[in-house]
C-alpha cells in the first residue's frame, strides 16, 4: 500500500510518498511560492540527487498536479499511475471539538472543518485547498483527515476549560485545544516500545520544543493536559512565540506603543520568544553560539528559555502525581544536548540523572540518556508525524476494506 501524506499552507505543499509495506518513504518534497511564475518544487528520492525545478504553478490543483507528475515521471518517477497511490492522508490543523481521531474525509467532515476556520483562520482554509485538490487529482484514493488537536480531545474539562465567563466558551468554543498532538502520539507509542511496556501502563511528560514548542501529559495512552491552548501561543517560550505572558501585557502595549490588534498579535507570534529577547534569532542554533561568544542577551535567552521549560515540566509531573519518563523530540529536543543538559539538572528532586556523555552523542535513534541509577527515564526518540499520518491512513483504509 502507497500512502501519500500533504500538508499545505497558504503557498506551498509539503508531500511524503510511503511505502507502509516496511513505512520506507519513496519521495518526499516542497512546493513553494504557489500563484507564481518562480514557483520552485524540490523532491528527494533516496539514493538520488535533490531535483530542484522553477515553474509556473497558479493554485494547489495545479501545484499537486505537477508533484503527481514528478511521481509517475520515467525520469524521476517511483510509481507507474496515480491508482498506485491507494490512500492520501492530510494533515488538517484544527478540528476542534468535532475530532477525536483521524477520519475519512466525507462532505460532513468537509463541513465540520469549515466550521473550526475562525479557530485556525491561517491554516485549515490552506488544508482544506489541499484536500480539494488532492480528490479532484486522485479521485480513486481514500482520503483521511489527521488532525494537530485530535489526540489531545481525551483532556478532562477541568484542564482544557479557562477561568473566564462560561458564555464564551459556549457561544465561540474557547477552551485549550492543544497541538503538535500527532507528534506527541507517535513519540507517546514509540517510547511505549523502547522501554518494552504496554503504553496503557505508562504515565509520561513529553517535551515537543521545535521553532514551536508544547509539553504533553500522557497518561496511560491518552493526554490529560497540553501546554498550547486555544491557539499555539500559549504555553512556552518558543522560537519567535512569547508563550506565556500576563494578558494584560496585550493592551498596555497596544495603548503605549499605539499599536493594532494585527500588530501585537504579530509581535508576540512572530517577533518574541528567543528571536525577541536575544535580538538575534528565533533558531536555537544560532543563540546558543552567540552565547558562547558572550552575548549578554543571548544568554538571558537560553536562561529564560531552560527555566520556563524546566518550571513547566515539573508542573506536569505534578499534573499526573509523578512520571515514568521525560522524552525529548523535535528539532530542539532531539538536538540541543545542551538545553537537555540544563533542563534535567534542575529536576534532580525527582531522582532524574541524566548520563552526560550518552546525552552528548547526536544519534537519530531512539535512546536513553539517563543513567542507570535514574529514578525517571530520559528519552529522546525523534518524532516523524508523517509516518504518524500515513499510519492513521493505512489503518483506515484497512478499517474500511474490511467492512466493505
Amino acid at each position: 500500500m502507497k500512502v501519500l501524506v500533504i500538508n499545505c499552507g497558504s503557498s506551498s505543499i509539503k508531500y511524503q510518498l510511503f511505502d507502509m509495506t516496511d513505512e520506507s518513504v519513496l519521495a518526499s518534497g516542497l512546493v513553494e511560492k504557489i500563484g507564481t511564475d518562480a514557483a520552485i518544487i524540490k523532491q528527494e528520492i533516496p539514493g538520488r540527487e535533490e531535483l530542484v525545478l522553477t515553474s509556473e504553478i497558479l493554485d494547489h490543483r495545479d501545484g499537486l498536479n505537477k508533484v503527481l507528475s514528478l511521481l509517475m515521471s520515467e525520469e524521476h518517477g517511483v510509481i507507474q499511475s496515480a491508482d498506485d497511490i491507494l490512500a492520501v492522508g492530510h494533515r488538517v490543523v484544527h478540528g476542534g471539538e468535532f475530532f477525536s481521531e483521524s477520519v475519512v474525509i466525507t462532505s460532513e467532515v468537509r463541513q465540520a472543518i469549515r466550521k473550526t476556520i475562525d479557530l485556525a483562520p491561517l491554516h485549515n482554509p490552506p488544508n482544506l485547498l489541499g484536500i480539494d485538490a488532492a480528490q479532484a487529482q486522485l479521485a480513486n484514493a481514500v482520503h483521511v483527515a489527521v488532525f494537530d488537536t485530535a489526540f489531545h480531545q481525551t483532556m478532562p474539562d477541568y484542564a482544557f476549560m479557562y477561568p473566564i465567563p462560561r458564555v464564551l466558551y459556549q457561544k465561540h468554543r474557547i477552551r485549550r485545544y492543544g497541538f503538535h498532538g500527532t507528534s506527541h502520539k507517535y513519540v507517546a507509542q514509540k517510547a511505549a516500545e523502547f522501554l518494552g511496556r504496554p503504553l496503557e501502563n505508562l504515565k509520561l511528560v513529553i517535551a515537543h520544543i521545535g521553532n514551536g514548542a508544547s509539553l504533553s501529559a500522557i497518561e496511560y495512552g491518552k493526554s490529560v493536559d497540553t501546554s498550547m491552548g486555544m491557539t499555539p501561543l500559549e504555553g512556552l517560550m518558543m522560537g519567535t512565540r512569547s508563550g506565556d505572558i500576563d494578558p494584560a501585557i496585550v493592551p498596555f502595549v497596544m495603548a503605549k506603543e499605539d499599536l493594532t490588534l494585527g500588530e501585537v498579535q504579530s509581535m508576540l507570534n512572530k517577533h518574541s520568544g528567543l528571536l525577541g529577547v536575544s535580538g538575534l534569532s528565533g533558531d536555537m542554533r544560532e543563540v546558543t553560539e552567540a552565547m558562547f561568544d558572550g552575548n549578554p542577551q543571548a544568554k538571558l535567552a537560553i536562561e529564560m528559555y531552560v527555566y520556563r521549560l524546566r518550571k513547566m515540566i515539573g508542573a506536569y509531573f505534578a499534573a499526573l502525581n509523578g512520571a515514568d519518563a521525560l522524552i525529548f523530540t523535535a528539532g530542539v529536543g532531539e538536538n540541543a544536548s545542551l538545553i537537555r543538559e540544563k533542563v534535567c539538572s534542575g529536576l534532580s528532586y525527582l531522582g532524574m540523572e541524566i548520563d552526560l556523555e550518552e546525552n552528548s552523542v547526536r544519534r537519530k535513534e531512539d535512546r536513553r540518556i539517563s543513567t542507570s541509577q535514574s529514578k525517571i527515564d530520559v528519552l529522546v526518540i525523534p518524532t516523524n508525524e508523517e509516518l504518524m499520518i500515513a499510519r492513521d491512513a493505512k489503518n483506515l483504509v484497512s478499517s474500511r476494506s474490511t467492512m466493505l
